[in-house]
């Protein structure tokens, strides 16, 4: 196999899969794909508890309360992200502390470039996920708050026990689609050299100029395999929660 890619690379130059027979460039994607993997399921994981927490805070008595979330909703959902994770990195950055770095003479951030990536991208998430679950609440009937109020429990336990259950069935499908935007939005941490798989790929077309279409051509297929993934596992999550005659 490296062998018909090595000929590959010198009958049709422009299409090097250099990726394909060299252990250093092989290195560089398999590495830069794991770090989209955890950058993605972090982000969804905290987008989500993010959008769960914002929607329940949405419904507070306090009026200052529902103003915080809906002023962090305006701000998220009305700026680039790439201008919310500059933001984050470059302003925000600058004032968190440092600690000692291994080296024992250089100082480092206490959060690093991947950091403030999850940070800003899972706020970003976050802001649409909150108004995806405070829709799902919404068409939860009143009539099934009332009978639990009846029986004693506190708005906490509404919450987790009664609207949260049945409004996650009704905010699936949008929420789905939240989550894969997300997951291709993670490329741009690329701007703040998160090592990811679009940060190794240019990296390896610069060095390599012949390797870029099939480079290129990589991160397509990665990503569509990526989405993919989360498609299948969110469609299958979503039939098995159904709740048959309900119309969730």
């Amino acid at each position: 196999m490296e062998e018909y890619f090595r000929q590959l690379a010198d009958t049709a130059p422009r299409w090097n899969f250099i990726w394909m027979y060299e252990d250093r460039q092989q290195g560089k994607i398999l590495s830069g794909l794991w770090m989209t993997i955890k950058l993605s399921v972090m982000c969804l994981i905290f987008s989500i508890f993010i959008g769960v927490v914002g929607a329940w805070m949405q419904g507070a008595p306090s009026r200052l309360v529902r103003a915080i979330v809906q002023g962090y909703i305006q701000f998220f959902r009305n700026t680039p992200p790439m201008v919310q994770l500059l933001f984050f990195y470059f302003a925000l950055g600058q004032f968190t502390p440092v600690v000692v770095g291994v080296d024992g003479w250089t100082v480092e951030p206490i959060i690093s470039n991947v950091g403030w990536a999850i940070v800003s991208l899972s706020m970003f998430a976050g802001a649409f996920n909150v108004e995806i679950f405070r829709a799902g609440i919404e068409a939860v009937p009143e009539s099934t708050v009332e009978a639990a109020e009846s029986l004693g429990f506190s708005r906490l336990q509404i919450y987790s026990y009664v609207l949260l259950p049945l409004a996650f069935r009704v905010s699936l499908p949008a929420l789905n689609n939240n989550l894969v935007n997300l997951v291709k939005t993670t490329t741009q941490a690329f701007a703040i050299a998160v090592p990811e798989l679009l940060y190794h790929s240019v990296t390896i077309w610069n060095d390599y100029p012949s390797a870029q279409y099939p480079t290129m051509l990589l991160v397509f297929v990665a990503y569509v395999g990526l989405v993919a993934i989360l498609v299948f596992g969110m469609s299958r999550w979503e039939r098995s929660i159904k709740i048959p005659g309900y119309g969730l």
